[in-house]
Formats: structure tokens, C-alpha cells, sequence
């Protein structure tokens, strides 16, 4: 106890090892969800499940002991709107192979930490428009919706418009039962209510003749071995120069935004704020979310964030190091699930996706919608995103427009330099891309 008083100063931060260790029990069951979600994205870029699935809880945990390392409560995992924009903008839209783009994202990650360590971090997230951060998260939000509503199969394609799937589907059935058993936990307040839905789902699926028992289970490191040191560093020009640069540009935006929504509902939950009423030493959670995502892609990982999930265990009284270091522990230790994780069926993961998508499109209640000038460009990036799959193309829009509408509308000294910017960038890239 003594050692753990000296390395986490518990006393100095209010707090004690059974408060850290059970906040760590709460976070850890609040966003273990992410570890079957995410090989559910990046398995259809071709990556292996069972691969991703074991990578994620490495990185995940690596990050966490980093995490620890800065005596920061935020424990660190991948984050399914980063997930969405890796699988549907970088590699489904814009055509980077899988490897190529963890090339992208590990770049993402070296960017944002340059950015972290100068006065670029808070000018780049000032001079941003809050109404397009708001726009982008609830547009990320409407796309993890569709995805969970086709894989699903509450909803399907057809000649270019969405319907209604079928209830008579076992598939679409379980995916329904789900929705309903973890949206009544979420009512409920109950504590890994999106985990325990997944699981309550999967068991469901059994009788239903939609989850499928493994043949066989084993555990082996060797499943990690097709994803270590894979990024394509030397095919990320393979397009060009120009969608290299704005996929690098947009994807640190949106680490960066997503970034400081973690931390802002953390900080509001915990109150980790010094005189001044800033971060202080917990701003050190934006370079230890950049070291983390420049990293995971050596392990074959998707990029790192900080969920808000993580206010769980914060709410509870954890505040140090030991809280994320105990929550790393839980993270290498689920790594044991990655035998059995193949048979939890689409079904059981969509509700999740779905309910996900809810919490974040409540960003768009943030955006000035009586403001044109706001709201159009605002309404443009929600529906671009979820409707091209595409995010770079609903930013892309969206801070076209905003730019346009402020200039001809005589309100350009409202529109800051960084804004500028990044809309000559997009110009650019679609302008090249049309000749």
C-alpha cells in the first residue's frame, strides 16, 4: 500500500485503493462493449476478427499503463466513431488498403502530438466553429446508426432508398430484442448496460438459431502475428499526395475533437480542474491519446481516445494513476475472450451500435439552428456523413459552405484563419479530383 501511496499520491488526491479499484471494475464494464465492436468494423476492411479483437485489448491496456504512468484517471481505448471513419472514409470510400491506412492514422497520431506539445493544440480547437464539431460528432452518430441498423437488418437497401427489414428474420428479431433489452438497462441506469445487452443478445441467439458455438476454442498470441508491424507506410502516396495530406488533416481533426469532448465530460464528472478552472496536468491526456494512436497501428490496432464511458468510474471517486493501471490490468485479462468472441453474431453487437449513435447525435442540440449561417452548413455535415459513408466529404461540405455563406453574407470577420485553411484545402481536393 505504501508503494502504491508513493507512485499515486492517493492521499494528496482524495482518495483510496478500494475507490480506485472499483472505479476501474465500472469504467472497465462501461466500454468493454468496444472490444467486440471494434473487430466488427475493421473486419470488413479485411482485417482478421480474432486478430483486431486481441490487438485491441493490447493497445487498449498499453494505453491504459501510459494512462497510469501520467497519474491521469482516463483510461484510453479505441472509439467507434474513429472506428467508422478508418473502416467507411479511409479504406471502404477513399480506397486505402487496411494497412494503409493504420499508415494514416499512426501519421494522425504523430500530428496531434506535435500539436499537443505547442500552442497549436488550443488554437486549432478555438478557431474551429463549435457548431461544425457539434455537426461532425452528430453526423459520426447518424452513420453508427445506419451501420446498426443494416448489419442488423432492421433496416435495408433497396434501389437507393432505406426500408424496413423484415421482422420474420431471426437476424433482424434478436437484433430488436437486443434494442429493447439494453435501451430498458440504459433506462434503468444499470452499469455495463451496452456490455451485458451483448451478452444477454448472444445467448438469445442460441435458440434462435443465429449465434453459432465455435468449433473449437483456443487461445494463442500467435492470432496477433498478422497485424504486428503492418502499416504501409510506403503505399500511403499510392493516391497522391494531396488525399494523403487531407485524410491526415481530417482524421487529427477529429481526434482532436474527439479528444476534448472525452476530457471536458470527464473533467465535468470529476472536477480535475486547477484555480484557474483549465485542465492543468490532466491537459497531458491529449499526448498520451496522440502517443497512443501513433502507436497502436504497430500492434495492428485502431486509433486510441478517451471514452466518456470512463466518467463511470470517475463518478465513483477514482482520480490517479492506479484507477487506469487497474483498468489496463482488466484490458490484457479480457484478452482471453478472444477465442469465443466469434460467436457473437451481428445481431447482438447492432443494438449497440445503434444506442451509440444515439448519445452522440444530442450534439447537434449545441448548434444555433435559428442562425442560417450556422445551421446550413451544420445540417449539410450531419447528412453528408451518414449518406456518402464518407466524413471527409461532410466536412469537406460543410466547411466549404460555412465559408461561402460568411463571405457573401458580410460575416467573414467571424470566420478564422484555421477555417480558411482547411477550406482551401477541400477546395483543392476537389477540384484536382474532378479533372
Amino acid at each position: 500500500m505504501k508503494i502504491l501511496e508513493h507512485v499515486f499520491h492517493l492521499t494528496e488526491q482524495g482518495t483510496t485503493v478500494r475507490r480506485e479499484l472499483l472505479g476501474a471494475l465500472t469504467s472497465f464494464f462501461s466500454v468493454a462493449y468496444i472490444l467486440f465492436v471494434t473487430p466488427s468494423y475493421l473486419s470488413q476492411t479485411g482485417m482478421d476478427y480474432t486478430s483486431v479483437l486481441l490487438a485491441t485489448c493490447l493497445s487498449s491496456a498499453l494505453a491504459c499503463f501510459l494512462s497510469a504512468a501520467l497519474n491521469l484517471p482516463f483510461i484510453l481505448t479505441p472509439r467507434v466513431g474513429l472506428n467508422a471513419f478508418f473502416t467507411y472514409t479511409l479504406c471502404l470510400t477513399m480506397g486505402y488498403t487496411w494497412a494503409q491506412a493504420l499508415a494514416v492514422v499512426s501519421l494522425s497520431g504523430l500530428v496531434y502530438l506535435i500539436i499537443s506539445l505547442t500552442p497549436l493544440r488550443d488554437k486549432m480547437t478555438s478557431c474551429i466553429p463549435q457548431s461544425m464539431k457539434n455537426a461532425i460528432s452528430a453526423g459520426l452518430g447518424l452513420l453508427i446508426t445506419f451501420t446498426g441498423l443494416l448489419n442488423s437488418g432492421i433496416a435495408r437497401a433497396k434501389d437507393g432508398a432505406l426500408l424496413l427489414g423484415s421482422i420474420d428474420t431471426p437476424t433482424t428479431l434478436l437484433a430488436i430484442l437486443g434494442l429493447l433489452i439494453t435501451g430498458v438497462l440504459m433506462v434503468w441506469k444499470v452499469k455495463g448496460a451496452m456490455l451485458i445487452g451483448i451478452a444477454a443478445t448472444t445467448l438469445l441467439g442460441f435458440p434462435l438459431g443465429v449465434t453459432q458455438a465455435p468449433e473449437s476454442i483456443r487461445f494463442s498470441l500467435l492470432s496477433l502475428r498478422p497485424l504486428l508491424l503492418s502499416p504501409d507506410f510506403g503505399g500511403v502516396l499510392s493516391l497522391g499526395v494531396l488525399p494523403l495530406v487531407t485524410a491526415v488533416v481530417t482524421f487529427t481533426m477529429c481526434l482532436c475533437f474527439d479528444t476534448l469532448e472525452g476530457l471536458t465530460c470527464i473533467a465535468g464528472v470529476g472536477k480535475p480542474l486547477d484555480e484557474k478552472g483549465e485542465l492543468g496536468r490532466y491537459s497531458r491526456g491529449i499526448m498520451a491519446v496522440a502517443l497512443s494512436t501513433a502507436a497502436a497501428p504497430l500492434l495492428g490496432a485502431p486509433p486510441i481516445g478517451i471514452p466518456v464511458e470512463g466518467s463511470t468510474g470517475v463518478a465513483d471517486g477514482a482520480k490517479t494513476g492506479l484507477y487506469t493501471a487497474a483498468t489496463g490490468v482488466l484490458f490484457l485479462a479480457a484478452a482471453l475472450l478472444a477465442p469465443i468472441a466469434g460467436l457473437i453474431p451481428e445481431a447482438a453487437l447492432s443494438p449497440a451500435l445503434v444506442l451509440i449513435g444515439m448519445l452522440m447525435i444530442r450534439n447537434a442540440t449545441n448548434i444555433n439552428w435559428r442562425e442560417v449561417e450556422i445551421a446550413l452548413p451544420g445540417f449539410l455535415t450531419m447528412l453528408i456523413i451518414p449518406f456518402t459513408h464518407s466524413v471527409v466529404d461532410g466536412i469537406g461540405i460543410g466547411f466549404i459552405s460555412y465559408t461561402a455563406i460568411g463571405l457573401i453574407s458580410g460575416k467573414r470577420k467571424k470566420i478564422s484563419i484555421v477555417t480558411y485553411i482547411l477550406t482551401i484545402l477541400f477546395v483543392a481536393m476537389y477540384v484536382l479530383s474532378a479533372i
